[in-house]
């Protein structure tokens, strides 16, 4: 087999949007209509250098700061928002190790991670405890000499279920409350881990999610990333970093759904000029075309404070902000896309009606926008 070759270029922007068209572009409706994942599609983008983007070149990242990362979302997710996410979800499996392991673990582990070689999954949520981690009950006990951990319980809504190579298990090691929370990374080979079959989502259908089942299963002490008892402040970052790839996913949404409705509405009518030419509609898509601008300038401030390294409970604000009104102005977009592009949008062979099923699950997903409130108004 020939080994693979990618567009000649060391701007990831740019390698972006030319995979986008090449290997996004040309996949997505078949992919999403059977519900398959694109794993060796998604391999593809990891041989490529993005799946380690926002991370340290030293262990096989990009190094490159996060309002770039950000930008390449967003471009992929113009393209194929499955495809987008499964980057996101990817990324965000190799923070944990990345910010809070020993150098002896990132040595033996996050080169494989970030080449993408290994798919990660974050396995944080339950089905009684979602956006407030501390009613977290999935259990990991010390075995007595030290060893190893044992876990029992069951974690909800996992992306990558079933496809990942290993898994973040946030787990309680001690007492109630979020100060007994920790972190194990485990293979998905564990003995004890099983994943339950996938849901049956309204949006990203070529994305696997399910529950993941921990039954006994036994993973070394040594795979305790940071500290007994750090699984919430490692939490809180994955958080911020989550909310605003959402954001970045939202924005690319958005202006794929806008670019179809612009496009329509220039075409020559049988009756006339272009739809365009209408006020009613030319107004509508100018609202649509600000918003999304706006959207896109919260994400990239946002983006540009992380990067800063600024205090953590600013940065919170700032991605509770640009998800909240980045996933908000996709569902208008969509909505109001499909109505420009008439009844023929509606139909499921045309990518409109996806588009909208997608936004409203962005506005769900990596805590719904009624936290994103709560989040906010708490910093004020």
């Amino acid at each position: 087999m020939a080994p693979q070759r990618f567009p000649e270029t060391n701007n990831p922007t740019e390698l972006a949007r030319q995979l986008a068209d090449t290997e996004l572009a040309t996949h997505v409706d078949e992919f999403e209509e059977r519900s398959q994942f694109p794993r060796e599609i998604v391999r593809t983008l990891g041989r490529a250098g993005l799946l380690g983007l926002p991370y340290p070149a030293e262990y096989g990242g990009g190094g490159h700061d996060y309002e770039t990362y950000l930008t390449v979302l967003e471009i992929l997710a113009t393209r194929w928002l499955a495809v987008a996410q499964s980057v996101n979800i990817h990324v965000l499996s190799c923070y944990p190790l990345a910010a809070h392991g020993t150098d002896e673990q990132r040595d033996r582990w996050l080169g494989s991670m970030l080449g993408g070689e290994q798919l990660g999954a974050n396995c944080i949520s339950e089905a009684e405890a979602g956006s407030d981690i501390s009613a977290m009950a999935c259990r990991g006990r010390a075995h007595p000499d030290g060893s190893a951990y044992t876990l029992d319980g069951a974690k909800a809504w996992t992306s990558h279920a079933g496809q990942a190579d290993y898994y973040n298990i946030f787990c309680r090691t001690g007492r109630a409350g979020v100060r007994g929370l920790s972190v194990l990374l485990a293979p998905a080979t564990t003995r004890g881990l099983t994943t339950g079959r996938p849901e049956r989502k309204m949006g990203v259908r070529s994305s696997p999610t399910a529950t993941v089942t921990l039954d006994g299963a036994e993973v070394a002490a040594d795979r305790m990333i940071g500290r007994p008892g750090k699984g919430f402040l490692i939490a809180t970052g994955l958080f911020d970093r989550g909310r605003l790839g959402v954001a970045a996913c939202a924005v690319g949404l958005a202006t794929a759904a806008l670019d179809q409705a612009v496009s329509y509405a220039r075409k020559p009518r049988s009756s006339g000029g272009p739809a365009i030419d209408s006020q009613g509609l030319a107004f509508l898509l100018a609202d649509l075309s600000t918003q999304v601008a706006a959207a896109r300038a919260l994400v990239r401030e946002a983006a540009r404070t992380l990067d800063s390294g600024v205090r953590d409970s600013v940065v919170t604000a700032e991605a509770a902000r640009a998800k909240l009104f980045a996933t908000d102005t996709a569902m208008r977009v969509t909505t109001d896309a499909m109505q420009a592009l008439g009844a023929h949008s509606a139909g499921q062979d045309h990518p409109a009606e996806r588009w909208m099923r997608e936004a409203k699950l962005l506005q769900i997903i990596e805590g719904t926008n009624q936290i994103q409130r709560v989040v906010i108004a708490r910093s004020l």
